[in-house]
Parts: C-alpha cells; sequence; structure tokens
C-alpha cells in the first residue's frame, strides 16, 4: 500500500515564502494554515492574502471625497524618526503641553480664544458634556438626536457622560420656547444646550428649528457639534471663495460669532486633517475641559498633532493646494476631463472612455450635495481584479460599467491608473 506523502515542514514551506516580504512568524502562521488544510501548495496565495489585508497605499477612484473606509481625507505622512518637542518648551527647557502647537492655530484660524484636540468628534462631544454638564441637565432639540456611523448615538453619548438628557419639540419642529421652558424650569437644573448638526441626513418639508444666535440668549452656554469641521464659511484659503455646494454648511467661525460658547468638530472631514476631534470656544470652558481627568485619556499623539499642525499652518497661509482634500475637490471639471483624456490615450484598443461624473464629499457631511466631474469608464464589472493590484485601485460600478472618478484620483497616479486598466482582460473575454 502506498503511503500518501509526507507534508512539508512548517519552517520549510515558511521560508519558502520571503519573497512576500512578510514576517517570518506570518509566514509561519500561514505555511501552518495551508498544511492544515492539506493543501500546502495554496501557501503562497495565502501568503499574498496576509499582505494585502495590512494597511496599505490605494487609488481612490470612486469619487467619494470623505470615503471612511479609505480614512476619510488624505493626509500626507511625512514625519521623519526623530524627536519632536512635543511636551517641552524650548524658550526654558521645562516641561510644556501638546496642546501648545495645533491647538492655537486651529483657535486662531476660526477665531476662538483657544481650542482643545482630541482624538475624535465623539470624544470632544463626550468631554464637553462630562467636564460641564455631569449630573445636570442638557437641552437638545429631538430633531438632533441624531445617530451617525459607528452606532454614535446622542442620547447614549449623553447618559455616558454623566450628563441628563432633556428632550425639546418634536422630530420636525422645534421652537425657542420649547428651549426657553426647559431652561428655565428649576427642577431641570441646565448646564448647556447641545445643537447637533445632523451632518448625514436632512430634514425636509414641514420643519422648524432654532440658530444659535436665538439659542445664546437663554442664559446658558451653547455647544455647537458642527460635525464636518468647516473651519470658515467664507473660505479665504480658497482663491474663488466657496464653492456653491458648500451653501449653508456652518463653519466653525460663524458660529461662534452667533454667540456658541463651544463649538466642536472633526480634524478629518472638511477640515481636511488627521482624525480628530476639536473643542473650541471660549478660555474658561476649554479649559474646564482640558482639567478633566478624560482629556488625558482622549488626547492625540505626537503624529496626529503633527499632521494636525500642518494642515492649521496651510488655512494660515490660505494654501488651499497644501490641503489634498480642498485642491482635489475645487479642481475644475475641464482639468479633470483633460486629465480623463489622457488616461484613455494610454488604455489601447478603444477600450475605455471618457465620461462625466458626480462626486461627493462624503464622510456623513453634505448628504444630497453633488460636484461635477469627469472620469474613466470601461466596460464590465473590474472592481474585484482592480482591488487585487499591487496598488489596489477602488472603484464603483454602475450597470455592468467600471467607473474611475479622477476628482479623487491624485494626478500623480494617472500614468498608474492607465496601465492598471490597460492590463484589465476585456469584458466578456
Amino acid at each position: 500500500m502506498t503511503e500518501p506523502p509526507r507534508p512539508p515542514s512548517v519552517d520549510a514551506l515558511a521560508r519558502s515564502l520571503t519573497g512576500t516580504g512578510l514576517p517570518h512568524p506570518l509566514l509561519v502562521d500561514v505555511a501552518r494554515q495551508a498544511i492544515a488544510a492539506g493543501r500546502p501548495e495554496e501557501a503562497p496565495a495565502r501568503a499574498a492574502a496576509a499582505g494585502r489585508a495590512l494597511l496599505q497605499p490605494v487609488v481612490n477612484a470612486t469619487g467619494v471625497l470623505l470615503h471612511t473606509n479609505l480614512g476619510r481625507a488624505p493626509v500626507p505622512a511625512e514625519e521623519a524618526g526623530t524627536y519632536s518637542n512635543l511636551e517641552l518648551d524650548l524658550s526654558d527647557g521645562r516641561r510644556g503641553s501638546r496642546q501648545d502647537r495645533a491647538g492655537p492655530l486651529l483657535a486662531r484660524g476660526c477665531g476662538a480664544e483657544r481650542a482643545l484636540v482630541v482624538n475624535n468628534c465623539a470624544a470632544a462631544v463626550v468631554l464637553v458634556l462630562a467636564a460641564l454638564a455631569r449630573g445636570r441637565g442638557v437641552v437638545v432639540s429631538r430633531g438632533e438626536l441624531v445617530e451617525i456611523g459607528g452606532g454614535f448615538r446622542i442620547p447614549e453619548v449623553l447618559a455616558q457622560s454623566g450628563a441628563r438628557l432633556i428632550e425639546v419639540g418634536t422630530t420636525n419642529r422645534t421652537r425657542l420656547a420649547d428651549y426657553r421652558g426647559a431652561v428655565e424650569d428649576p427642577a431641570a437644573d441646565v448646564a448647556l444646550v447641545l445643537k447637533v448638526h445632523p451632518s448625514n441626513y436632512r430634514i425636509t418639508g414641514f420643519t422648524e428649528d432654532v440658530e444659535v444666535a436665538a439659542l445664546s440668549g437663554l442664559g446658558v452656554p451653547v455647544v455647537a457639534d458642527i460635525g464636518s469641521g468647516l473651519l470658515d464659511a467664507t473660505a479665504p484659503w480658497l482663491p474663488g471663495g466657496p464653492p456653491s455646494w458648500l451653501a449653508g454648511e456652518p463653519g466653525a467661525r460663524q458660529t461662534l460669532a452667533a454667540g456658541a460658547a463651544l463649538v466642536t468638530f472633526s480634524g478629518d472631514k472638511l477640515l481636511g486633517g488627521p482624525q480628530a476631534g476639536v473643542i473650541a470656544g471660549g478660555t474658561d470652558l476649554v479649559a474646564a475641559c482640558s482639567a478633566h481627568p478624560l482629556a488625558r485619556a482622549l488626547r492625540p499623539g505626537g503624529l496626529v498633532l503633527a499632521a494636525l499642525q500642518r494642515t492649521a499652518l496651510a488655512y494660515l497661509h490660505r494654501d488651499h493646494s497644501a490641503i489634498p482634500f480642498w485642491r482635489m475637490a475645487t479642481t475644475s471639471v475641464d482639468a479633470l476631463r483633460a486629465r480623463a483624456e489622457t488616461v484613455v490615450a494610454g488604455v489601447p484598443g478603444g477600450r475605455a472612455r471618457v465620461v462625466p461624473c458626480t462626486s461627493v464629499t462624503g464622510g456623513g457631511t453634505l448628504p444630497g450635495v453633488e460636484i461635477a466631474s469627469a472620469g474613466v469608464a470601461v466596460d464590465g464589472d473590474h472592481a474585484a481584479a482592480l482591488r487585487q493590484r499591487d496598488r489596489p485601485v477602488v472603484a464603483r460600478v454602475a450597470e455592468g460599467v467600471t467607473v474611475c472618478d479622477l476628482r479623487t484620483v491624485d494626478p500623480g497616479d494617472d500614468a498608474e491608473l492607465a496601465a492598471t486598466l490597460a492590463s484589465l482582460a476585456p469584458a466578456g473575454g
């Protein structure tokens, strides 16, 4: 009786995979899995799959500028492996605060007295509520008790912070009198009014809400969670001023000027920086947030603060080209169409064509708002094949056609995109 061939040793199979670039411990895991499955010949494919599962650069050809699955705002990562003065005051050699750089720059950009940086916008809201309203009432319109991505629900956040939710108004209509009634009720013990921007949805039709300016006269601090992180609605960093698709989006500067005591917003949305949360406003209230024990748990690291500092400096320089989000968002359709024609010329056989596209901001910002764009289309559903490339391309497919929207593709990647499209098997081939 012929005995079945013995499987290779785990070590030998792992060493045969060294060309994949994965570290030996991971290759040992891959080898063991392949041998346990009785298919050691699949080890190279398993190793390749393990490599693709790691974080890596991708080409975003979806037309979604702030694609949550792709990291939202693209931020250059150029930090050298050196120390920084993260918590050192270089003037006197004493210990400083990591909040002394990016925060003041952002405060300057939005007209706040002071700003504090934390991990994300959810953390900013939790910290504000815990520091300023624990055990007390917080008034929120029922139309603003939102849930955003990841199960972030305003009522649950208030409960976790120790604050007490006071709902006013109805889902579609809340009036100033509703807020006033809650604030003037002695039993309610109101600490704050929380105004929440419903970033990723809209209520239309028979609606009514109350602006920050009116709420600021109620006698308690108004905290406005503007979410998306537009620093200034006038967009002074853009040569032509704010684009039409930005109309109606609240800016941090205008919200504070209208009377908000604090604003909270994200760093990786319309601000165009790294994932972070910003609390900006009056010195005393921001200081109270900074002094709360949660502030240390929610503080960002040096890499995030360095990236946020670069972003803030670009705003103060009024250099939108230094912020990839704004550079991509404001590229003209004519420029995108010219690039698309160049890409198409690099795909032989007439298999690609220039098409009009519609981009969106994404990331829970500006729902329903569309931005005209241009891209390249090839027949067939090639989404899976594009994701498997050494440099993955994430595109969209509609009605059997793969479309690469160039608004979200860096111009430096156009030639590589053309070569990738040229290598695809013809539809139906």
